[in-house]
């Protein structure tokens, strides 16, 4: 699967971009936890050339994303794109869909029964917003040393790192109970290397409300629409 994500990189332009995405990270005077990338990736395209790998994109995303961060990495390494990077934890890989399947089994609809929306795979949503939040700060990634001095994980590198998946609370990232895998003391976090991201809440009801806005319904079951938060970052 490495070899096909390296072939549709370049042959879509994603591993051009790539290369642009690292040189500004390498120029930054800024110290980076985590480097992020977000990687634009067709599932027909893909498809077509494996067709186990697209599969995979559409129902296991956050797996298929740790196969394009290990040939990221190695991409890195290999050109050295990133001097100040040194483990492969360090690389946020988000994978952003061209598009989906148009099949209803990839539309989330929060106004049909039951709710089956078990797996984190991606979905379409349509709705009408009608409320937005302001835009506030959350934490990408953070890096974490040992407060035991003898450990080996309290020296500056990068071994106790967070980085926020998707659907993970801000406590999941940074919070001060984390304890070292090692030694089993408290972790401490290296405040220089935090990486902060934009996000904003928004307030959404589904696209069925039009048709209750109407005045007048041809059936005569009672409905209820109830709104829904989404998160954008």
């Amino acid at each position: 699967m490495r070899e096909v994500v390296l072939v549709y990189l370049d042959r879509s332009g994603g591993l051009q971009k790539f290369v642009h995405d690292c040189k500004k990270y390498n120029d930054s005077k800024q110290s980076y936890a985590v480097y992020r990338f977000i990687i634009s990736i067709n599932p027909s395209d893909i498809a077509e050339l494996d067709a186990t790998l697209g599969n995979y994109i559409l129902h296991n995303p956050l797996q298929a994303a740790q196969i394009f961060q290990s040939v990221c990495f190695i991409a890195i390494k290999t050109l050295s794109l990133i001097e100040q990077l040194q483990t492969e934890a360090q690389i946020s890989i988000l994978l952003k869909p061209t598009h989906l399947p148009p099949l209803p089994s990839y539309v989330l609809s929060l106004s049909a029964y039951p709710f089956n929306y078990t797996s984190q795979r991606f979905y379409m949503s349509e709705g009408i917003v009608i409320a937005m939040g302001t835009v506030t700060k959350y934490t990408q990634g953070a890096r974490f040393l040992c407060t035991e001095e003898t450990c080996p994980f309290s020296e500056g590198r990068f071994r106790c790192i967070r980085v926020h998946c998707p659907g993970a609370t801000e406590s999941a990232t940074v919070r001060t109970d984390f304890v070292c895998s090692l030694c089993s003391s408290p972790l401490q976090e290296d405040m220089k290397f935090r990486v902060l991201g934009d996000k904003q809440i928004v307030e959404m009801i589904d696209a069925k409300i039009l048709n209750a806005l109407k005045g007048y319904s041809n059936d005569k079951s009672h409905f209820r629409i109830q709104a829904f938060t989404v998160f954008l970052r």
